[in-house]
C-alpha cells in the first residue's frame, strides 16, 4: 500500500467537519456536567438542612432535583454516545480513504446516528431546563415594597412583614 501526501491532505479534508462536531459535542458535555454539578452541590445542602430537622418543602425540592438530575445524566449519556460515534466516523474515514474500502454507508449510517443522539440529549437538557424554570416561577416569593409616610397602607400593610 503506497499513500501519497494528497491523499491524506484528501482524508484530513474529509474528517474536518465531523471534528468540528465533536467541538460542539465536548462543549455540550461541558455545559451539561455544569448544570449537575450545581443540582448535586443544592440537593447535599438540602439534605444537610433536612439532617437538621424535617420540612416539607426541602423534600419536595430534593424530588425536582433528583428528576433534574436523571434527565442531565440521560443527555450526558447521549452526548457521550454522539462523541464516540463521531470519533469512529472519523476513524471510519481514515480507514476507508487510505485502504479503499467502501465504508461510506457505515460512514453515513454511523453519522445519522450520531445525530440523534445528539438531538436527544438536546431534548433532555430542554427538559430538565423546564423544570428548572417552572419549579423557580411556582416558588418565586412576593417582593415587599418600604413603606412611605403619605401612604395608607394597605397593600404594604398586609405585605409587611414587621408590622405589629
Amino acid at each position: 500500500m503506497n499513500i501519497q501526501l494528497g491523499d491524506i491532505g484528501h482524508t484530513i479534508q474529509l474528517a474536518i467537519a465531523p471534528v468540528f462536531l465533536l467541538t460542539g459535542v465536548s462543549t455540550m458535555l461541558v455545559v451539561l456536567t455544569n448544570r449537575l454539578a450545581r443540582i448535586i452541590d443544592r440537593s447535599r445542602a438540602l439534605e444537610d438542612r433536612l439532617d437538621v430537622g424535617y420540612n416539607e418543602n426541602y423534600l419536595n425540592e430534593l424530588d425536582i432535583l433528583y428528576k433534574r438530575s436523571h434527565l442531565i445524566n440521560v443527555a450526558i449519556a447521549l452526548s457521550t454516545a454522539c462523541g464516540l460515534l463521531v470519533c469512529i466516523v472519523i476513524a471510519l474515514l481514515f480507514v476507508g480513504d487510505t485502504t479503499n474500502v467502501a465504508l461510506d454507508k457505515y460512514v453515513a449510517g454511523l453519522f445519522v446516528i450520531a445525530m440523534g443522539t445528539l438531538i436527544g440529549s438536546f431534548v433532555y437538557l430542554l427538559r430538565e431546563i423546564f423544570i428548572a424554570s417552572s419549579f423557580m416561577l411556582s416558588h418565586r416569593h412576593v417582593r415587599h415594597t418600604p413603606r412611605t409616610a403619605g401612604d395608607t397602607g394597605t397593600a404594604s400593610a398586609v405585605l409587611s412583614p414587621n408590622k405589629e
